[in-house]
């Protein structure tokens, strides 16, 4: 029997990988120091440390750190990355998500590019309101100018986060956030139409009640001037907009290329726990967690595969057990992890001192779930069903019973958080004394579900079957491991079934699969807008913050689906709301046989890598570069590679005396070489194209045989900037495969995700 519950380290390969590459601490020389064991003995040590302020005794801490270390290598619970990257070791920052104010002034925009460049640096994301900000073309006093809006200030931001590496371990991510009542919202709207622009920002409109109102009835609203909080004026009158308009153009340019998002600021309010203190105006970068100024919030998620039990089942034809959900375990998983979460805080080397204040002064922790897929796939039951809506229900209520519980616990024990007076749950000093201001949020869980070997969040599973590439064009099948395990089990595995099964991007139609199989393994594409919009409200109902999901939409999805989607999403309750049309990105790479395009109807699949509506990038008039020199049969060969933002741009190319013909016919490789680089073509398929192409005279050199011009050119590239060297600097998040492996990248929940090696931005 394979019983989830077997108390033993549970680690996949892929989790392996990605701990070692992204999560390990290494040596000066980079090599690994660490066991995937000692990690989270590290992190249980470390958060277990501040119980000793509250009369903990040696004996006591002992006793947490082991707890917290068992539910972390039982694979039961997860903190999000920057605790596992951090805790125990000298940055000490813990905390994923931050949001920073900017007030209409020039000292205030820059010292948040400063504050930016801080969390970013130590390992956090940002998100920002730019809703203060005077419209663009508005009158300066102080200069007599105009002012250039809050569009040219999300660039400079853009800008700050590209020249930040985050402590070596994550990439810069933003939230950018405009009212729809800001006189700039459609520039807004528009600012990621060039795809090259704002790639460290996701976007999203504020949603006002009042909007959507106007919205229903076709009517027009007015503009809100941020300085006055009148009605914006120009020419003597007020400017208002029709609300089903602006809606309409949000919807298309949502379709388009999958943003702007939608947040629903007066719901989100609705659930703000402090009101009195302040009222939310942004998010985290995912959108799932809304902020005051200055706060952070520390996320962790429970494995929801993780806390099944096995029970005999005689009436089962395939299997002598049958599985559902312990739920003492889950109980004693919750109370543990919200232990946890709120030690964090203590724990915690915030960026800025303001972040230390505010952030203890509401104690916000996010408790979430993920592997939902997974649990459902185990106990048989399909994603898009009432029985799975039913059980979400059921899951949620009792994890926000529990944790509720615990706080107030807490809260008896080590006192309630000092802005609980100004709270929802003050009541006249008669309410419940919580030690968390809110406890549950539904985040994304990209590289700790891989991680904890489970599907991600409550997303559907992406794919059944995928084609990977690497770099010598080797195709690998990646398989589902459930459906994997099933297939051999019951006999319908075969090499040939998962290929085909890849390039369909669905078993629906696959007549050897049996129906019960088909009807449980329903894939992210599978499943109807409205029924993803179903599954999202299902949780919010009842998580104190928000839920990151992704409505993943087929490529033939009409504009008409994405408005139905954010107008039932506002319908039933959510607090936000993201769509991802699939090969929607002007630059996306050709992703599954059934992507849209007329290559794809030719039969053309995910391993021909091919560019949809590829744009040739302008060149600008000054690149940066590197000049290598390489000995071939012709002559030392100098390869230079000019780069953008850290990415190879354009390649030239010297030989000696070598005569005008090899001159001409290295110039015209590199310059095809370069078209292909300016047109977004991976560094990666390149080399695989170039490399061990042979000549009239090969030659040793450079630690191995170089065979002939466009073999040295290869060879250059492939040092410089394979396998996502140097690529790293500017990840493009509209890339459809993983830069630094090749592999499918899932859109979930604000964030691309590449299952195979652990590669994420948000």
């Amino acid at each position: 029997m394979d019983d989830v519950n077997t108390k033993k380290q549970l680690l996949t390969e892929n989790a392996i990988k990605v701990l070692e590459k992204r999560y390990l601490a290494k040596d000066s020389k980079g090599q690994v120091v660490e066991t995937p064991e000692g990690l989270f003995r590290r992190v249980a040590k470390a958060i277990a440390a501040p119980d000793q302020m509250y009369g903990a005794t040696s004996e006591d801490l002992q006793k947490t750190e082991d707890t917290f270390f068992e539910m972390m290598s039982h694979l039961e619970f997860m903190p999000n990355s920057p605790t596992l990257m951090n805790a125990g070791r000298p940055l000490g920052q813990l905390s994923a998500c931050f949001v920073l104010p900017i007030d209409d002034s020039m000292d205030s925009i820059f010292t948040a590019v400063k504050n930016t460049a801080l969390i970013h640096k130590s390992g956090g994301g940002t998100g920002f309101a730019f809703s203060r900000l005077r419209p663009t073309n508005s009158v300066v006093a102080s200069t007599s100018g105009v002012a250039s809006g809050p569009i040219s200030f999300m660039k400079v931001i853009n800008a700050a986060t590209e020249a930040v590496k985050q402590g070596g371990t994550r990439r810069g991510a933003n939230m950018g956030i405009l009212r729809v009542d800001h006189p700039d919202i459609m520039e807004f709207i528009t600012c990621k139409d060039d795809l090259s622009e704002l790639t460290n920002f996701n976007i999203s409109v504020a949603i006002t009640d009042k909007f959507m109102d106007a919205v229903n009835n076709d009517e027009d609203y007015d503009l809100i001037d941020p300085r006055t909080e009148e009605p914006y004026m120009r020419d003597g009158g007020p400017v208002r907009f029709n609300a089903k308009k602006v809606f309409d153009m949000i919807v298309d340019h949502a379709h388009t290329t999958g943003e702007p998002g939608v947040m629903y600021i007066d719901r989100m309010n609705s659930g703000n726990p402090v009101r009195k203190v302040g009222l939310y105006e942004s998010t985290n970068p995912c959108g799932e967690q809304p902020l005051l100024p200055f706060e952070s919030c520390n996320l962790g998620s429970i494995n929801l595969s993780r806390v099944l039990k096995a029970v005999v089942d005689p009436d089962n034809t395939h299997s002598m057990y049958k599985y559902e959900v312990d739920w003492d375990l889950l109980d004693d998983t919750v109370a543990d992890a919200v232990h946890f979460l709120d030690n964090v805080i203590e724990a915690n080397r915030y960026p800025l001192p303001e972040i230390d204040v505010n952030t203890k002064s509401n104690r916000k922790i996010g408790l979430g779930i993920m592997g939902w897929a997974d649990t459902l796939i185990t106990l048989g039951i399909r994603y898009n069903s009432e029985e799975a809506h039913d059980l979400a229900d059921k899951i949620i209520r009792r994890i926000k019973k529990v944790g509720h519980k615990t706080s107030i616990g807490l809260g008896k024990k080590r006192g309630h958080f000092p802005l609980w007076d100004k709270s929802i749950y003050y009541e006249d000093g008669t309410g419940p004394e919580m030690r968390n201001s809110t406890v549950t949020t539904i985040a994304p869980t990209g590289t700790i579900s891989i991680i904890a070997g489970c599907s991600s969040g409550i997303e559907p599973i992406f794919a059944v079957s995928y084609v990977r590439n690497v770099m010598d064009n080797t195709k690998l099948i990646e398989v589902n491991p459930h459906f994997e395990k099933i297939a051999k089990e019951r006999g319908f595995y075969s090499e040939g079934l998962m290929e085909r099964i890849a390039e369909a991007g669905s078993i629906t139609d696959f007549e050897e699969i049996p129906d019960d199989v088909k009807h449980v393994f329903v894939t992210a594409h599978d499943v109807l807008p409205e029924d993803h919009v179903k599954m999202q409200a299902v949780w919010q109902r009842h998580t104190d913050n928000a839920v990151s999901k992704t409505i993943n939409l087929p490529h033939d999805a009409t504009v008409e689906d994405v408005r139905k989607a954010y107008l039932q999403a506002y319908k039933v309750g959510c607090k936000g709301v993201t769509v991802y049309r699939d090969g929607c990105r002007a630059e996306q790479v050709l992703s599954t046989g059934h992507t849209g395009s007329p290559e794809s109807e030719k039969g053309d699949s995910a391993d021909q890598a091919v560019l949809l509506n590829a744009k040739i990038k302008d060149r600008p008039e000054v690149l940066d570069g590197i000049t290598t020199k390489i000995k071939t049969g012709y002559g030392n060969l100098y390869i230079t590679v000019n780069t953008l933002d850290g990415k190879p741009f354009e390649v030239f190319a010297q030989i000696g005396k070598s005569g005008y013909s090899t001159m001409a016919d290295t110039e015209a490789i590199c310059r095809l070489i370069s078209l292909a680089l300016r047109s977004g073509v991976p560094v990666d398929n390149i080399v695989a194209q170039l490399k061990g192409i042979g000549g009239s005279s090969p030659v040793f050199g450079n630690g191995g045989l170089i065979s002939s011009i466009p073999d040295a050119i290869a060879i250059v590239l492939n040092n410089q900037f394979g396998g996502g060297k140097a690529i790293e600097k500017d990840i493009d998040i509209n890339l459809e495969f993983c830069p630094d492996c090749g592999a499918r990248i899932e859109h979930e929940s604000g964030c691309v995700v590449c299952r195979s090696c652990g590669f994420s931005k948000c």
